[in-house]
C-alpha cells in the first residue's frame, strides 16, 4: 500500500496564530486540494497527522473539530479526493503525552493502522517539530515552504536527507514521479 502523511495546518491549510477555531477559518492554501486528489488519483492513501492544542486550552471543543475536518473532507470530495484517516493530539505540549509532535506516538499509530513500513512513506510538514516526528518514526520527510515553512527552512537544524518544495502541489508531483 502506498500512503502519505499530512500534517494540516500550513500544509493543507492557511495556518494561524490564534488557531484555526471554527469552520469559517479553515482556508484550503491554494492547489493543496488538488494535489491530494492527484495523491488519491495516482494510488496513495493519505492520512493526516495533526496537533491540535486548541482543544486541551479550550478554545474549541471536539465538536467544532469535527466541523473544521467536514469542510476540508466536502471540499475535498469536489475535487476527486479524500482522506483516508485523520489523527490527531488534543493535548498541549506540557501534557507530555506520546502522540503530540515531535514525539513520534501518532506517527507510528498511522504506521500501524495502516500496515506500513514507515520507511516507504514520505511525510509533508511545515514545522520542525512535524520533520522530526516523520523523521525519527523512519519516513522521508519532505519540508514544505508553505505556512510557517520559510521560517523552518531560515532556524536551521533540519533532518539529514529531507526534501524541499513549494507546497503541497510541488511535493505531491514528486512523491508521484517517485513511484513510477
Amino acid at each position: 500500500m502506498k500512503l502519505v502523511i499530512l500534517d494540516r495546518d500550513g500544509v493543507i491549510n492557511k495556518d494561524s496564530v490564534n488557531f484555526i477555531k471554527n469552520p469559517n477559518e479553515w482556508i484550503a492554501l491554494p492547489g493543496s486540494l488538488e494535489a491530494i486528489a492527484l495523491l488519491n488519483q495516482s494510488g496513495f492513501r493519505v492520512a493526516i497527522a495533526t496537533n491540535q492544542s486548541g482543544i486541551a486550552r479550550g478554545l474549541l471543543d471536539m465538536a467544532t473539530l469535527n466541523a473544521i475536518n467536514d469542510k476540508m473532507h466536502r471540499a475535498l470530495a469536489q475535487m476527486g479526493g479524500r482522506i483516508d484517516a485523520m489523527f490527531y493530539c488534543p493535548h498541549t505540549a506540557d501534557d507530555n503525552c506520546e502522540c503530540r509532535k515531535p514525539k513520534t506516538g501518532m506517527i507510528l499509530d498511522i504506521g500501524r493502522r495502516f500496515s506500513v513500513e514507515l520507511s516507504e512513506v514520505y511525510a509533508v510538514g511545515d514545522t520542525l517539530r512535524d520533520l522530526r516526528a516523520f523523521a525519527d518514526a523512519g519516513c522521508k520527510p519532505i519540508l514544505v515552504r508553505s505556512g510557517k515553512g520559510e521560517e523552518t527552512l531560515a532556524a536551521g537544524s533540519l533532518p539529514p536527507n529531507m526534501l524541499i518544495f513549494a507546497d503541497l502541489n510541488e511535493a505531491a508531483q514528486h512523491i508521484i514521479a517517485e513511484d513510477i
